[in-house]
């Protein structure tokens, strides 16, 4: 079986672009091979910035011959039924076959495809692959209609066996397909005749060409921070920098630079973002005082002079860019001192969303519920409305305006020049936490609660506007909003009720119907809960709960408060997964199938209680006693909100349910042991019923 060697050969492509071409090409070009016949042992494609490789293994040297049969018309239909059908099987009347069928004579078309050369499928499906290209940017050059992300110069299509290696023929515009490539643009731009994958990847490594990004990035990881710790410092990982800058350069030479001493008193974060964004240099600190030193540059080629002049003209850029840093640091840093009041003023200026107000507004508003919840999550009202206050006032410092990445971080450096409290200062920074699932979650109550107010402002500001998420769109974030309001809340142990009218959502509904003229917000209280209540259902399914278990819950009075709701369903979760949990959630819905169907049918309630003194069967004694000694049990548990214990108490009824079903008949002939019985029945729904709606349980 041959193996294909494809190299689409261009001008750089930008680094974001080269991971997902390198998939598209592999998908496109093996789905479109299998789809035509030639199946494959592997395919793996690799990327540079001038170049798209694709390596498919054990190909079939030519596609199956395939025998199809298809039914058509009946014998005597329409003239243009037959001939339409004689078309698309591509044959001629006499080459139909007459069938009896139970429906009557049928013609039969019996189609033979006769296998096809690999080449010739390989050129279709790679010439379909290049002009149909799903670049995000593309465009033309010369006199051709070809479009490419940059222009295209030249196509490699090569087939090789033991026997040897073909070209597979292939004219794009003008641009022939070969068995010739390049080596690096400076070092080695000769033409390269290879004969396969192995002969192609050896000699591009000689002509300075490193075909594999992941060993380009792990060729200059690995030298970055041998360089970086040969002066006692380390290089700031970067993963994403890293993948970038593998896509920049075919031949990565890792140079380590010096920062001038005039700028190393800038915060670290600031010079780490500064040299990320500008240059794509990496970071390199002093592990003993956590202060940015240096930079690792990567260079694309080899230089006499060990790259002194192209580390000297790095520098000199660099020194432009971090003076413009140095500046506006210098510039807030006065600004802060004087009052951060001054930026929070201008924000007046600046439109959060054209129905919501300003960001000042918006401050405003998250103030006053940050104020509100304060006590619930143990922080000083008076700090967290202050902090809330100056929390977003660096959005109009200069350093933010140039780096918007920066915001919050800077807020605490400005906060902490201000001479403001450092729960304030913290606030600042982690108000937007946790923004991902990888995030970490603010702990100190003032930045709790000030984080909570801004995303609990966000959302109800979007209900209160009919904003909100549909489908897979979610422009303005609220699902990851709401997952932020979750974590904040379970990771920090928060009780409290968000829905009512004396729940926390009222209080920034109240300060929108003022503000939106809305007459009334229950409904929309209703409606994000039940939003909550979908993002809890993802967050604790990837968590390992049960759907089911979370819905029978979530039906539970009390659902707005998260920390108790999900205190419930981990405490069923487990129980559920015990052998007592699932032997008495069979026995409770027996118990509640017999009860709701006889309350059908009598068109009665049995709610009234049983009474032991109609009790015939031992066993249904014991469940009596059972059910009342439980009954206390469980409710001192649910109010203490110890949930476990609650199940534990449920555990005991799980024998004396089992012993009553083996022994009893509920639907007794005599009419007062059967009401009494459904009576019974009704306690052990009534009891059970404390702990979940266990109706929503899966057997």
């Amino acid at each position: 079986m041959p193996d294909l060697l494809i190299e689409l050969f261009s001008e750089e492509i930008p680094a974001r672009m080269q991971r997902r071409a390198g998939e598209d090409l592999k998908k496109r070009m093996t789905d479109g091979l299998v789809e035509a016949g030639l199946t494959y042992a592997g395919a793996h494609a690799l990327t540079t910035p001038r170049r798209l490789t694709l390596v498919i293994d054990g190909l079939l040297a030519a596609s199956p011959t395939v025998h199809e049969e298809r039914k058509g018309p009946k014998v005597g239909a329409p003239d243009k039924a037959i001939e339409g059908f004689l078309r698309g099987a591509g044959l001629t009347r006499d080459q139909l076959e007459e069938r009896d069928t139970p429906k009557g004579a049928v013609y039969f078309a019996s189609i033979e495809k006769p296998g096809r050369p690999a080449a010739d499928i390989i050129a279709e499906v790679l010439e379909a692959t290049i002009r149909n290209f799903p670049w995000p940017k593309s465009m033309r050059w010369g006199s051709g209609s070809l479009k490419w992300v940059r222009p295209l110069h030249s196509i490699l299509c090569l087939l090789s066996d033991e026997a040897g290696s073909e070209v597979v023929p292939l004219d794009i515009d003008g641009i022939k397909s070969g068995n010739t490539t390049h080596g690096h643009r400076f070092m080695a731009p000769d033409e390269i005749t290879v004969s396969g994958f192995d002969d192609y990847s050896a000699k591009l490594k000689r002509a300075n060409v490193v075909l594999d990004p992941a060993e380009r990035a792990d060729a200059i990881w690995q030298d970055a921070t041998n360089q970086a710790f040969a002066t006692g410092l380390e290089v700031v990982e970067d993963k994403g920098l890293l993948g970038e800058v593998a896509g920049l350069v075919e031949w990565p030479v890792v140079l380590l630079g010096s920062i001038d001493d005039e700028f190393l008193s800038l915060p670290p974060e600031v010079l780490q973002t500064s040299m990320k964004e500008h240059q794509k240099f990496f970071s390199v600190r002093n592990p003993k005082t956590n202060r940015i030193e240096k930079f690792v540059t990567v260079a694309n080629r080899d230089t006499a002079d060990n790259g002194a002049t192209i580390l000297a003209g790095n520098q000199k850029v660099l020194s432009a860019r971090l003076a413009d840093a140095k500046f506006f640091w210098e510039n807030d840093l006065r600004t802060a001192k004087e009052g951060m009041e001054v930026w929070t003023e201008a924000l007046s200026n600046v439109t959060f969303h054209n129905k919501l107000g300003t960001q000042a507004d918006r401050i405003n508003r998250i103030a006053v519920l940050a104020r509100e919840i304060a006590p619930v999550v143990g922080a000083d009202a008076d700090l967290t409305e202050q902090a809330a206050k100056v929390a977003k006032a660096d959005l109009s410092s200069e350093m933010v305006y140039e780096f918007p990445e920066l915001q919050g971080l800077m807020g605490r450096y400005y906060a902490e020049a201000a001479g403001l409290p450092q729960e304030v200062a913290n606030a600042c920074e982690n108000h937007y936490s946790p923004l991902g699932p990888s995030d970490d979650v603010p702990s100190e109550a003032v930045s709790v609660a000030v984080a909570l107010a801004d995303k609990l402002d966000t959302l109800t500001g979007f209900w209160a506007i009919d904003e909100k998420p549909t489908g897979s769109k979610d422009p303005f974030a609220l699902r990851r909003a709401a997952l932020g309001v979750i974590r904040l809340v379970l990771e920090n142990d928060v009780q409290a009720n968000l829905a009512g009218r004396a729940g926390i959502f009222a209080v920034p509904f109240t300060m929108y119907a003022t503000q939106l003229h809305m007459k009334g917000f229950d409904d929309k209280i209703t409606d994000l809960l039940s939003f909550f209540h979908d993002r809890l259902k993802v967050f604790l399914r990837e968590q390992g709960i049960r759907h089911d278990v979370i819905d029978a819950c979530i039906a539970m009075d009390g659902n707005d408060d998260l920390t108790l709701l999900v205190k419930r369903a981990r405490a069923l979760e487990d129980f559920m997964k015990s052998e007592d949990g699932t032997n008495l959630l069979q026995g409770y819905k027996r118990a509640n199938n017999i009860l709701t169907q006889a309350e059908a049918k009598d068109g009665v309630e049995y709610s009234y209680g049983g009474d032991v003194k109609f009790a015939e069967e031992p066993s249904e004694i014991a469940l009596f006693e059972a059910l009342a000694a439980s009954e206390g049990a469980i409710s001192s548990a649910i109010e203490a909100e110890d949930f476990a214990a609650a199940m534990g108490s449920m555990a005991a009824l799980r024998a004396p349910i089992d012993a009553f079903f083996e022994a009893v008949q509920v639907n007794s002939d005599n009419d007062v042991v059967r009401r009494n019985r459904l009576n019974l029945l009704h306690q052990i729904r009534q009891i059970c019923g404390q702990v979940a709606d266990l109706t929503k349980v899966e057997g």
